[in-house]
């Protein structure tokens, strides 16, 4: 059998949580790699994933991303049953880990998925180190995006 060509280029987006921007004052970035299943690799390349509601939970020294929704494909396998929600692990280096974990425990930081992307053909989380927002915050974001847009009609017809 040929090998089909990728069309997937190195480094390009499968999903963003536009949301978390909104949420959340997110302070630091970290790349980590997904431990996934072979059905969820094929849909993940046909773009059926969606990270909107998910998140990132610590538990006995290691990462799950909770929450993402990875729909199969109707020509999964037969023989198994795919579980679109199933909590994965995530992988990252130690030290990383032990700076996330003192971060969420001592200073009250959350852990968002902010995209997932394919990186040398693996797929990779970025993991968004976040404060939450209070409904003032959000408001204050919304009215300077609307003065952005605002701004940018006046000089387009200006």
């Amino acid at each position: 059998m040929a090998k089909q060509p990728k069309n997937n280029k190195q480094g390009s987006t499968i999903a963003l949580n536009k949301k978390a921007k909104f949420d959340y004052f997110i302070e630091e970035r970290y790349e980590a790699g997904v431990a996934l299943e072979g059905w969820e690799v094929k849909s993940l390349r046909a773009g059926k994933v969606q990270i909107r509601d998910s998140y990132i939970l610590l538990k006995n020294g290691e990462a799950y991303l909770f929450g993402a929704l990875i729909t199969p494909l109707p020509t999964a396998s037969t023989h198994i049953q795919p579980d679109p929600q199933r909590n994965r692990k995530l992988l990252l280096h130690r030290h990383q880990l032990n700076k996330l974990i003192g971060a969420v425990e001592r200073k009250g930081y959350a852990l968002v998925p902010t995209a997932m992307y394919w990186k040398t053909g693996k797929v990779k989380v970025e993991i968004g180190l976040a404060q939450g927002k209070k409904s003032h915050d959000k408001r204050e974001t919304e009215k300077e995006r609307d003065w952005q847009r605002q701004k940018q009609r006046l000089i387009k017809h200006g």
